[in-house]
């Protein structure tokens, strides 16, 4: 099982992003737990970024709003870094 570390950063996204989208808040927790449990599950839609976010990865928790995440060097935990839209995200 995989730890989930939310930035500082990324708390204050994900206040301002549920605040916006109340009507997602059940599927971001099951997207939150499934990532936990297998970050490479097929509903996630795990990929590698390019350019700026190189080195970073994305998941879908909608087919509009994603989760940029990484994955850290000392073992099982991912690190959480932004959550919005395709334009606010990337």
């Amino acid at each position: 099982m995989f730890r989930l570390i939310f930035t500082d950063t990324y708390l204050r996204r994900e206040s301002v992003f549920l605040k916006k989208h109340p009507e997602i808040i059940e599927r971001y927790k099951k997207v939150l737990r499934l990532l936990e449990l297998d970050p490479h599950h097929v509903s996630l839609k795990l990929h590698k970024l390019k350019g700026k976010f190189q080195g970073n990865y994305a998941i879908s928790v909608t087919f509009a709003y994603r989760i940029i995440l990484t994955f850290a060097q000392r073992g099982q935990e991912i690190i959480l870094i932004d959550i919005g839209s395709n334009d606010d995200v990337y």
